[in-house]
């Protein structure tokens, strides 16, 4: 255990999280809805500091980040816990587990493995990193010392104040919408009454000037709204800009939701011709193996710069800085391409 940062308290012993948007008010004994922080004796603690589940290393592709170090490898770890409820988790067993389970890693213990293991950095990933904060932030603190980056695959619901406290230490982050953000479907299929403070955080990390990817689950039935599809693409062009990568995600039957189909690649492409169509220059449909918006193609003269099968970069069209080599647009990646040898990825 670590006592927790973002919390306050409130009477009776009661405390205030306020790590996420969701400020839980925790009585004495209790945990918040995460499962993983606990009012102890009026003092907020995590009960998942340095408690890993997964320690892997993936490659950068996998989170998807494709506009951030193409190529790269990233050590990717997990606690248990989440600060949603989603009914289509593919972690489930992991984001929903009710013990607190674990193997004891200190942050200096996965620093090393990363150096050792010769990763380019740490993705925070797998279960809502949200949740352990205190151990992201400890660790993140350390690899950037040793010259390692740091990502995270959020759902976005961390305050602005704890984006501000990481943001130093952080340089991408994969911001994970469902259903593109349709209150009604966050509220019956995720537990979340609120989504819109979604977008602050958002805005906040683009502030701090970390790069961030939109990833959108298409959830067929009753997560494919095209009103708040159209909605969420005129937000990220608004708010975030048309060089802002956008990749929309097919869903796979899991966990509490394997009555509904996968979704119809048709619905994606929709959807990204969609974001073609008001301007957004980098658009791709994701868990769709060999599909063509797997690819980078320049906004400019339409070659395809950075081909991509599942998660191995097949093909590179981009001069050392990173424009097109066909007509010199520059192209929105962050980082130089680390040629990897890697057998195929299958999502």
């Amino acid at each position: 255990m670590k006592e927790a940062l973002f919390w306050e308290p409130s009477s009776n012993k009661e405390v205030v999280c306020k790590l996420c948007n969701r400020f839980c008010k925790i009585p004495e004994g209790k945990t918040g809805v995460c499962r993983v922080r606990k009012n102890i004796n009026g003092v907020l603690y995590s009960l998942v500091y340095g408690l890993l589940t997964a320690l892997n290393t993936d490659p950068i592709e996998k989170k998807p980040l494709f506009h951030f170090y193409p190529g790269s490898n990233v050590l990717s770890i997990s606690t248990v816990g989440c600060n949603f409820k989603c009914r289509f988790c593919l972690n489930w067993n992991i984001s929903q587990e009710k013990e607190i389970i674990g193997e004891k890693y200190t942050p200096k213990e996965v620093v090393s493995t990363a150096l050792k293991g010769k990763a380019d950095g740490i993705s925070y990933t797998y279960n809502e990193p949200t949740v352990f904060y205190e151990f992201m932030l400890d660790t993140s603190v350390l690899s950037k010392k040793e010259g390692l980056f740091n990502t995270i695959v959020t759902n976005g619901y961390m305050t602005p104040e704890a984006v501000e406290k990481l943001a130093p230490y952080l340089d991408a982050a994969t911001v994970d919408l469902k259903g593109s953000g349709d209150p009604n479907f966050y509220k019956r299929y995720m537990g979340v009454d609120n989504p819109s403070p979604i977008y602050e955080t958002i805005k906040k990390m683009v502030e701090e000037k970390i790069h961030v990817e939109i990833t959108d689950l298409i959830v067929p039935e009753v997560g494919d709204n095209f009103q708040y599809i159209e909605k969420m693409l005129n937000w990220v062009l608004d708010n975030l800009g048309e060089d802002t990568p956008v990749h929309f995600l097919r869903f796979h039957p899991d966990y509490l939701m394997t009555d509904k189909p996968s979704t119809p690649v048709k619905t994606l492409e929709k959807a990204a011709n969609l974001a073609f169509k008001k301007g957004l220059k980098y658009v791709y449909v994701g868990n769709v193996w060999g599909h063509k918006l797997e690819n980078t193609f320049c906004p400019n003269c339409g070659e395809k710069v950075i081909g991509r099968l599942g998660f191995t970069i097949t093909d590179w069209g981009l001069d050392e800085k990173n424009n097109c080599s066909n007509c010199g647009e520059k192209i929105n990646v962050v980082g130089k391409y680390k040629e990897t040898k890697r057998s195929y990825w299958i999502f």
